[in-house]
């Protein structure tokens, strides 16, 4: 009997996202280019399940405005992240990352079951305390964990 196999499930940080877009303008800065062959890679063929939540689409609009992407490209991103990527049902805050600004980033990683966040900042996120594996934009995306880790409480 064969099984499909399923796809990963990921959050990607806001660094990766914003180098993505930069990259695809032709910047030349290596983890610009990481990062757009990354999104374009998921953009073509889904090669994983994005997972959002509403305030990791706030802050993907909020930081791509501050660096002066227009508001229709924006709107484009945001909105096929909304139909396409699968949001995930928070429940109480954890303060798992150094950086208070990224717990949400972890939250969503662990109520959302990822196998990964894709970060250009790993140091923002601890290996150790999280369940997802972290990784760059130009590292291979992990497998689907078969089973279910614990995080210690």
């Amino acid at each position: 009997m064969s099984q499909k196999r399923r796809k990963s499930r990921g959050v990607v940080d806001t660094s990766v996202l914003v180098a993505g877009v930069a990259g695809m303008k032709g910047s030349v800065h290596e983890s610009n280019v990481a990062s757009a062959k990354f999104v374009q890679r998921w953009v073509e063929d889904r090669t994983f399940v994005w997972l959002i939540t509403g305030e990791v689409l706030d802050e993907y609009r909020e930081v791509l405005a501050r660096l002066g992407v227009r508001r229709p490209l924006i709107g484009k991103i945001v909105n096929t992240l909304r139909a396409k990527g699968e949001h995930v049902k928070l429940g109480p805050t954890h303060s798992l990352s150094p950086d208070p600004d990224d717990n949400h980033i972890c939250d969503c990683a662990e109520y959302g079951d990822a196998d990964f966040i894709v970060t250009l900042n790993p140091k923002d996120f601890p290996q150790a305390s999280l369940r997802a594996k972290v990784i760059g934009p130009g590292d291979p995306l992990p497998g689907r964990r078969t089973t279910t880790r614990r995080r210690n409480s």
